[in-house]
């Protein structure tokens, strides 16, 4: 990679910072809006809702002023514009934090979140091909694993913060109503970080256009039935999206019925999930290095040891959290690092392993208790950790300079988050079903996920 590239990869990973914080902090905000606003587990879920939906919203937009201008939006403003204008969307859902916090309106709050989302909606159409474009299309997969891996430093670390916003550094849950004023710096510092951003890549050397990528007139509109890689990894992404955010956002309904943990309790096991999902994209993201062979493993297995020990050293800080507990979690850390060295380079195959793991991991979690079924559960995020840029290079394969259309279509799957949440939340609310039986959703969405990566297998093995 030269050092033009560098440079431009290392600017283009700050977004996915930014991403990663706002979807865990999420999952904090969920259990203080349920407890203050007296909410049902669905309805709690509609921040999740919101904030999701809003990249199907902003994919199709993208697609509806595509055919209506007759070019591709982002071949013509250009991907680092993309960037920008994304950016400067999401600072304006960040600051009206403000005012919800002040009125502790729920609506205004989801607001605030859906224009988040659309903000990050046009950033993920532009900067996941943009990060396999920058290098060699062999090592594009790892690369998108690194920037999930900056992703989710973000992902680590807004639990803890914006627990110690809400809670305090002991922590306290006794109320969440009035301290939801708390919220507001975190989010004027995120909005003032959005705009900080926007300006660096404004000078970046970020390109415009990807590399060998032509216009596309409107008589040039790709056909999804055209390739079943791509509407089969469109199901991929929703599925994916579903099973990681809907075990997270649904963990902190989980440990309070099941081991009477409160409000407060529960950022350390969200921090972990989050972590768990850094964990395996620092592993992956090691092939995007030009190191020698030697190295390249012994980072494979040290990358995920300095991600964990991250995670124990922020979740520290807080005077009520024993990191100790979360010791014997190093056992399934090896299991993802055994999976990841069998299925490098592999992204097909790397599916259909991590998919019947995180199938094992959710059963371990519904039909165990204590520690190792909180462990089960959480353990869905080291699983999940590669399987975003293992879809996404899978599905755009092969689409050409219809590359970004494919992006986009892919991005507005993203939604599967928010319905997938939703539905799982209201399975809980059933009494004969409950918080741990809803999780079989779960186990569903890997299937597919193992399915999926199966039939590209095939498919690879069919072309040569």
């Amino acid at each position: 990679m030269s050092k033009s590239y560098k440079s431009a990869l290392a600017m283009l990973v700050s977004v996915f910072f930014f991403w990663g914080f706002v979807a865990a902090g999420n999952t904090i905000l969920i259990p203080v809006f349920k407890k203050s606003l007296d909410l049902q587990q669905w309805q709690a879920q509609l921040i999740e809702f919101c904030f999701y939906v809003a990249y199907a919203v902003g994919a199709l937009g993208y697609y509806i002023v595509g055919r209506i201008r007759g070019k591709d939006v982002l071949n013509t403003i250009g991907y680092k514009n993309g960037l920008i204008y994304g950016l400067l969307i999401s600072a304006l859902g960040a600051f009206l934090f403000l005012p919800a916090a002040s009125y502790e309106s729920f609506p205004l709050m989801l607001t605030g979140l859906f224009i988040v989302g659309i903000g990050f909606s046009l950033q993920q159409t532009a900067a996941n091909p943009l990060a396999i474009s920058l290098g060699t299309k062999e090592t594009g997969s790892s690369r998108l694993s690194m920037a999930g891996g900056i992703n989710n430093v973000g992902t680590t670390i807004a639990p803890v913060i914006l627990s110690f916003a809400i809670f305090g550094s002991t922590g306290t849950a006794e109320n969440t109503v009035l301290s939801l004023e708390s919220v507001k710096i975190p989010y004027l510092i995120l909005c003032a970080a959005f705009i900080v951003v926007a300006i660096a890549i404004k000078f970046s050397k970020i390109p415009n256009q990807l590399g060998g990528e032509e216009d596309t007139s409107d008589t040039e509109r790709l056909r999804i039935a055209d390739y079943p890689s791509l509407w089969m990894g469109m199901i991929g992404i929703f599925v994916y999206v579903g099973v990681e955010v809907s075990t997270a956002a649904n963990l902190s309904e989980y440990l309070k019925i099941e081991y009477n943990k409160p409000e407060d309790a529960v950022a350390p096991f969200i921090s972990l999930f989050w972590g768990s999902l850094m964990i395996g994209r620092w592993a992956a993201s090691v092939g995007a290095f030009n190191v020698s062979k030697a190295t390249e493993n012994l980072l494979r297995i040290l990358a995920p040891l300095l991600a964990y020990g991250l995670f124990l050293a922020v979740n520290s800080l807080k005077e009520s959290t024993d990191v100790t507990i979360f010791f014997p979690y190093l056992i399934p850390i090896a299991i993802l690092l055994i999976g990841a060295h069998i299925t490098s380079n592999k992204p097909a195959k790397q599916l259909q392993l991590f998919g019947g793991l995180g199938i094992v991991s959710l059963l371990i979690g519904m039909f165990t208790s204590g520690m190792l079924s909180i462990f089960g559960f959480i353990s869905v995020g080291l699983f999940c950790s590669t399987l975003w840029p293992c879809v996404f290079d899978l599905a755009t394969s092969g689409l050409g300079k219809f590359k970004s259309q494919g992006s986009a279509f892919l991005i507005m799957m993203i939604m599967g988050g928010g319905f997938v949440s939703v539905f799982q939340g209201y399975l809980s609310d059933i009494p004969s079903i409950g918080i741990r039986n809803s999780y079989w959703v779960g186990v569903v969405c890997f299937a597919y996920l193992a399915y999926y990566g199966r039939y590209m297998m095939r498919q690879i093995n069919s072309e040569h």
